[in-house]
Formats: structure tokens, sequence, C-alpha cells
């Protein structure tokens, strides 16, 4: 929380100089030092004028590839699963019985079934997938680098101003990864904090510090006025410079209106949330749209966990139908709206699960080869791009890495992938590095 120490003398409305500073400083998790990097960083990279935005399904724990988008129906039992594949909307491309939405859009979709890593530890692999590096270790589990959500937040900012550039929701995932260590807690996500599909859903992120009420908040710009004196004398060391912009963008996510307006589901026809399904996938799904349509640059779905070690099926039923539904509303919804060309969706967790089941009808971790699903966001839809082997076990052709998956995701997002941030060591580090953008699909 930012604090500026000195007499705690009231204005008009009641609002010390003390209470001031902190108003909108909780909700974005920012101290003062972070409020001075991520401005300094806005002006250095100029203002980019790209028009994507991206929707991120986090599948944590690991979905099963051959449960869902690769499946291997002429594999022995023990390979092949419970489910049975079901023709698509694209000739040739088949995907799980459980995913006959997705099946109707597929010519939207687009999957890569060659994806490899070289990790089969939660932590590890979550922090490869979410940054495009290696890098903890169960001995070390802090993260090393920035999250690509994170970098496109750095890179591209909000789409409107009064927006938060990068929102989880619920909230960020379990091991930290989806945060932007270096580059600041500025570019850290916005979390929700919050089940959309909750009956009373509504973001304690947006709420008011206790005693304040939100008229005497959206006075901000008159009450900065009266501080000039206290901005005068800490500036001479030039600590708040530039302060003003972002602490009034603090404010008006807890005061504006178009902030809270992109929350409320209720303003949504109840058909539509029908379609999305109301439970945590459709709604969280839902309200993704509406960010997106209101501003924000980049919505990470923290769908549960997929970690199926024993008993797969049942766990499966859990997720599967909730995330088809979801996608599928997503798609249909994007395209009714015109936003899908500009909108980018992609559906991903830290590894896939073993070909093989277990003794305990589960499957346990695996990276050697799973699958990603992308759509919209001029990704060309209804292609499959790389193969695994005749039953799963690793990548017959077009091996795709997490950095290559992160090239190809920046490039259609507008990001330069010349793209430079200094680490902290000020050492400047390449958001790509050896990564090539995946040619089938840019």
């Amino acid at each position: 929380m930012l604090r500026v120490d000195g007499t705690a003398y009231a204005n008009c409305d009641r609002v010390t100089r003390r209470n001031f500073l902190q108003v909108g400083v909780p909700l974005l998790g920012l101290g003062l030092a972070d409020f001075l990097k991520s401005d300094r960083a806005a002006a250095a990279d100029g203002v980019a004028h790209s028009p994507k935005s991206i929707i991120v399904f986090w599948t944590h724990g690991g979905m099963s590839q051959q449960d869902t988008y690769d499946m291997k129906p002429s594999a022995p039992a023990e390979y092949r699963g419970m489910y049975t594949p079901i023709n698509t909307s694209v000739a040739g491309t088949v995907v799980s019985e459980r995913f006959p939405m997705q099946a109707k859009v597929m010519h939207h979709l687009s999957q890569v079934r060659s994806v490899h890593h070289e990790n089969g530890i939660h932590a590890p692999s979550a922090h490869w997938m979410q940054t495009g590096h290696f890098g903890p270790t169960l001995a070390r589990i802090a993260q090393q680098k920035p999250s690509f959500g994170s970098v496109i937040s750095r890179a591209l900012g909000a789409r409107k101003s009064q927006m938060p550039a990068y929102v989880a929701v619920p909230k960020a995932e379990a091991f930290g990864y989806q945060q932007a260590h270096y580059l600041g807690k500025a570019f850290n996500p916005f979390e929700v904090g919050a089940d959309p599909n909750a009956k009373a859903f509504q973001v304690p992120n947006l709420s008011l510090p206790g005693g304040l009420q939100q008229k005497q908040v959206t006075a901000r710009r008159d009450l900065l006025a009266k501080f000039d004196t206290l901005r005068r004398d800490v500036d001479r060391s030039g600590v708040l410079e530039g302060l003003d912009t972002f602490k009034a963008q603090a404010l008006e996510m807890v005061a504006g209106n178009e902030v809270r307006d992109a929350f409320d589901l209720n303003r949504e026809k109840p058909a539509l949330r029908d379609k999305y399904g109301r439970h945590q996938y459709g709604q969280s799904a839902l309200l993704a749209r509406r960010l997106v349509e209101a501003g924000t640059r980049c919505v990470t779905v923290n769908t549960g966990y997929w970690d199926h070690h024993n008993d797969i099926e049942p766990g499966l039923e859990t997720h599967l139908p909730p995330l088809d539904r979801a996608i599928w509303a997503l798609v249909e919804d994007l395209e009714e709206r015109g936003m899908l060309q500009d909108t980018l969706i992609y559906c991903a967790g830290e590894f896939g699960r073993t070909p093989l089941m277990n003794g305990h009808a589960g499957r346990d971790h695996w990276s050697n080869c799973f699958t990603v699903m992308l759509a919209g966001g001029g990704i060309p839809g209804g292609r499959v791009v790389g193969a695994s082997e005749k039953w799963g076990g690793g990548v017959k052709e077009r091996l795709v890495t997490p950095l290559d998956l992160l090239a190809t995701i920046y490039r259609t997002m507008g990001i330069s992938l010349d793209t430079h941030y200094d680490d902290a060591s000020g050492r400047p580090v390449s958001i790509v590095d050896s990564g090539r953008p995946i040619k089938e699909l840019c």
C-alpha cells in the first residue's frame, strides 16, 4: 500500500491527505516505485495502436490431449481412453465426443498437436508455458521471467486507458507465474477475486476503502490540486514525476462507471448468459468478452485443477462440458459482434497427460508431446499443426516449443519480436529468445 508520511489533515469531504494517496492503490497491488516504473516504462515504450486482445483459458494441472483434441482411436484401450472421436466442421479433423460444441466451430479453431518441453513437474512446467523459459525447481520455485500476459500488458497497455490492461479471472494461478516479475508490479494481472457465476458476484478489488464514499473520490482532480505543496516537496528528488496519470487511473477504476459496467454481468441478456453456461467457465468467458470489449488487452480465465492421476473420467466430466460450451459460445459471440478477428483465444496448460493410462484409471504428467488450441485474432482456423506419434508418446512432426507459442502470440498481437526489456540487473532480455512464430498460423 502506498503511504506518504505527514500530517493527516482532512479536507471538507473528511478524506485525509494520507488516505487519499492510498485510494485505488490496494486494488492494484502497487507501491510508489511501481507507479513510477510503470509510468516511465509506458513513456519509453510509446503508444502501441494494435487493435488486438487475447483471452486465455489456462488449464492448470494439465489437460489430457488424448481425451480432447488429439485422439488415438486405433490405439489399445489403455491408450485411447474412454471417449470416441466425432467429426467437426472441418473435414478430416476429429475431436472428443465431449467437445461437441467446439466441433461446430472447428473452422475457427486451430490446434498445435506437437508442443514439447522437457519437464514433468507442475511448477517448472507452468513457468515454462507462462514465460517461455525453464526456471524454477522444487528447491527454488520463485518466478524467473515475466509471464506472456505481463509482456503483452507492458508492450501494448490497455486498449482504453480507464480499463486494467491485464485481468485474471477469478484470480492468478497458484504458482504465481502469471506475474510480471522484473517488468514491475504495475504489469501484474488485476485479480477479479470472485466467481463470476456467483449469485451476488461483485469484484472486491473495486470496493472503496472503509469510510470512503464514491462521491469523495470522483473529485480526485480538485483534491490533487490541493496537494500541490506536498507533491512539490517530494518532487525535489523526482520521486513523484508522472504520478498523477497513474494515480488517476487507479481512481477511475474505483469510481469510474466504465470499469464497474464492464464487470456487471447483469447487463447481459439472460439468454446469452445461458448460452455461455451458468457455471464458472461460462460466466468467466462472458466476463472476459465484456472486459475485452470495454478495452482490456489480456484476460486469463483460470479454469480449475486438471491433475487427474486417479479416475480421470469423473474429473474430465466435471471440466470438459463447461469448457467446451464456454469456448463455443465465446467464438460465436465474438464473431457475431465483429470482434473475432481482433480477439485471440488461447487454451493451454503446463503440459498434457501420459498416453498410457496408469493403474489408477488416470493419466500422469506428460510434456513430451501435447496440444494447445488457438482461434481468432487473425489466426487461420481449421488447421492442425504438427502431429504426435502413433500412440501419442512423442512428437512425430513439427516440434513446437513454448517460446514458439509465445512468439506466435506476440506476432499475432502486433508486438515486435525484437522487443527487449531490462531484467533486474539491467541486462536487456528478448521476449522471444530462440522462439519463432508458427508459420502455419501467421
